[in-house]
């Protein structure tokens, strides 16, 4: 018996919301990358992007366990040198809220050209109100 492989044509994708109130930043990040990836349907291919669409919600209200609240930053350089920028966690989701989901989920997902394509199926929103309405995604709860 072959095994089968999925071909492109033949990947149908849905849209799914996900409510990020109250939550915690890496139990989310770990979900919405496992539906990204397409790793949640049972034609998951490991070199083809047969993931779905996520839309998260409430990204303002995201929590962290323990002290990173505190103790987390986030890192940019600007390419000069000395130009070495950290960012405090409570800074970065005072001012970018989505930032914090995209960067978290951006980590779980494959590095390169198929990760790319993976993350511009994922849309962040800092409040509840989403444009996707159009796409009837089915909510998520876990």
């Amino acid at each position: 018996m072959k095994t089968y492989s999925v071909k492109a044509g033949e990947i149908q994708r849905s849209w799914f919301v996900i409510d990020a109130e109250n939550k915690i930043l890496g139990r989310i990040a770990t979900e919405v990358a496992r539906i990204l990836r397409g790793k949640h349907k049972p034609t998951f291919t490991p070199h083809l992007d047969t993931g779905d669409h996520v839309i998260v919600l409430n990204a303002s209200r995201v929590q962290l366990s323990g002290k990173k609240a505190d103790q987390k930053t986030y890192f940019k350089h600007t390419g000069y040198m000395g130009g070495e920028k950290f960012i405090p966690f409570r800074k970065m989701l005072e001012e970018h809220p989505e930032r914090v989901i995209e960067l978290a989920v951006k980590g779980m997902l494959p590095k390169g050209a198929l990760g790319r394509q993976m993350r511009d199926k994922l849309r962040v929103y800092a409040g509840a109100e989403h444009p996707h309405a159009a796409q009837s995604p089915s909510t998520l709860t876990f």
